[in-house]
């Protein structure tokens, strides 16, 4: 199974990635991630990765496209991990789960003949179309270069479609926190889920990924304190 993982959002060039699968694999078993990452948030996809590739099948390939380096020197790499194979650029995007997983090897995949602005489709797509075949994907050993890590102090990593806050910071024994970020300095209360919590308040609730998120009921916590992924953020 091939699992995507892009920024392309409604735009055309995921559909093109599969019908170049498709042509080299035509009984691909191919399914989206998600396609709707910040355009060149990397840090986003790389959490996104991080928290959701063991919930696919071992053996699964993840096409993971969020390169704004794309047609620069930066390498594009298969990762063999213990369970899973990881297609994409070598910017951080893929390092945090490959690593969890535990790198096995990395191949350094050649873009000598690949349109600089989309190696999405002629070098990731094909490489991995090749690893659903069944066959090997030429390229010479190679290492990661890029180590993106989560700041352990706390930081924004996503931010979802409701507007929720999705931070880094797992929660504590305590019912009411102290949050600072952007030069904020609020009192926010943790609730078990979003019906407990009162409406237009901010308040605190631990999320799918067991860390916890800033919420407002039936609105965006995001609008309204005006943070961006990649922001600090302190909760304790």
């Amino acid at each position: 199974m091939i699992v995507i993982l892009t920024d392309f959002g409604d735009d055309e060039y995921v559909g093109v990635m599969k019908g170049v699968i498709y042509s080299i694999c035509e009984n691909a078993k191919i399914t989206d991630l998600f396609n709707y990452v910040k355009p060149q948030c990397v840090k986003e996809g790389a959490w996104i990765l991080y928290n959701n590739y063991k919930f696919f099948p071992k053996g699964s390939i993840f096409l993971c496209v969020v390169d704004p380096g794309v047609g620069s020197e930066r390498q594009g790499v298969v990762i063999k991990t213990k369970n899973y194979y990881f297609v994409g650029p070598d910017n951080g995007l893929m390092f945090s789960a490959a690593k969890k997983d535990g790198v096995e090897y990395v191949v350094k995949l050649d873009a000598s003949k690949a349109s600089k602005t989309f190696h999405g489709r002629d070098v990731f797509a094909k490489a991995a179309a090749l690893l659903e075949k069944g066959d090997d994907v030429s390229g010479e050993e190679t290492v990661l270069k890029e180590e993106l890590e989560f700041d352990k102090n706390g930081e924004v990593v996503r931010i979802d479609g409701f507007g929720n806050i999705v931070t880094n910071i797992q929660k504590l024994k305590e019912n009411n926190y102290t949050l600072i970020v952007n030069n904020k300095n609020l009192k926010l209360k943790l609730y078990n889920n979003y019906s407990e919590a009162p409406d237009d308040e901010l308040f605190l609730v631990e999320g799918s990924c067991k860390t916890l998120e800033i919420s407002v009921k039936n609105s965006s916590a995001a609008e309204k304190l005006k943070v961006e992924v990649g922001d600090k953020v302190r909760i304790n």
